[in-house]
């Protein structure tokens, strides 16, 4: 009997068609979903704002003012996110980004004291030497001394915190200078009072995308994800593993200090306290942006995303009257969440 003209074969080969179909689909939505899901959701959360704070028919959140302040506020933890988003890469961890931003904020305000008469540049060179001695200290501990990240920089963290307290008394470094605090409060393109772009929100972009750059389009990009994907397989390659985890540290460490930078110019003072919870922040949004603690995964844009849902939900947040306390429960839930959905996609990999 001829298969092609038997109807039981043909409705057979029809739905075999259709499932096979209804599979790529499948394929194609989770693809979709895994690669924009966090743009959708960050989508997703400013349209939910805009509509639940409106006010004499104006969405308080969408206010021009409103939208630069939490692009102003999510400056500092972004450009220290786009460095440790390269840590977590390599498969480390930085826990000493917050002490290091109080130490070399205190460090550069003492440098830009107004009375000193130094130009600011100076301030900030001192900072990024400091940012990239820090970072290449946690690197060497890690890389040669073979002591895990996470007990590296927690020392890192402790430390430096220290010597923030003993350089400063204790006391915050006032008195800075006019052109160092125009870094953290100063704004180009100002075109009347609803279009302005503030300094620390186009530093943050440059960071933002010379990371994207690095990591994307040099070798160095590529052998950080090498290291996160398979060290032993990266050594093979010829890859000088050692180096360029001190490098990858290290380059966090510049990071760390720009933002130092930026924060303590924009408050005017270099305050050893300053930088509290910051390490734990930058690495909810390097998560959150779907960075891999397993290592060998991520982009800085979806760093960039994740810091931007941290700032616009506690705006939002704030803008509601609703408590910091509930605000940081939430957060360590969306932290949590972001790593189960992390662990359950690298095991359905693997």
């Amino acid at each position: 009997m001829s298969t092609d003209n038997n109807p039981l074969t043909a409705n057979a080969t029809q739905t075999a068609q259709g499932a096979e179909g209804s599979d790529k689909t499948d394929s194609g939505f989770r693809a979709f979903i895994s690669k924009y899901g966090i743009f959708l959701i960050f989508l997703g959360m400013c349209l939910l704002l805009a509509i639940i704070t409106i006010d004499n028919g104006v969405s308080i959140f969408l206010k021009y003012r409103n939208i630069v302040n939490v692009l102003r506020q999510s400056s500092v933890i972004g450009i220290i996110a786009c460095g440790v988003t390269f840590i977590i890469i390599t498969g480390g961890i930085d826990l000493s980004s917050g002490s290091l931003v109080a130490l070399i904020g205190c460090v550069s305000a003492l440098v830009a004291r107004a009375e000193y008469g130094l130009p600011w540049i100076l301030a900030v060179v001192v900072a990024m030497a400091l940012g990239l001695l820090a970072g290449a200290i946690n690197g060497s501990l890690i890389a040669k001394a073979k002591i895990p990240p996470f007990i590296a920089t927690l020392g890192m963290m402790v430390s430096a915190r220290g010597v923030g307290f003993l350089i400063t008394g204790g006391r915050p470094i006032d008195n800075l200078s006019e052109s160092y605090q125009f870094i953290g409060q100063g704004t180009i393109l100002n075109w009347g009072e609803n279009f302005f772009i503030p300094v620390p929100v186009l530093i943050f972009l440059s960071v933002a995308l010379v990371s994207h750059f690095l990591l994307s389009q040099t070798r160095f990009g590529k052998y950080t994800y090498a290291l996160g994907g398979n060290e032993q397989a990266a050594y093979i390659c010829g890859v000088n593993v050692d180096r360029h985890k001190v490098m990858v540290y290290s380059f966090a460490g510049l990071l760390t200090s720009i933002a130092a930078v930026v924060l303590t110019s924009r408050v005017s003072a270099g305050q050893p306290s300053a930088g509290v919870m910051y390490e734990l922040d930058a690495i909810a949004s390097a998560v959150i942006g779907g960075t891999s603690l397993q290592g060998g995964i991520g982009v800085i844009g979806g760093t960039v995303v994740g810091t931007l849902i941290i700032g616009v939900m506690n705006n939002g947040l704030d803008l509601l009257g609703v408590s910091s306390y509930y605000q940081q429960i939430l957060k360590g839930l969306i932290i949590i969440g972001a790593v189960v959905i992390d662990t359950m996609r690298h095991r359905r990999a693997n």
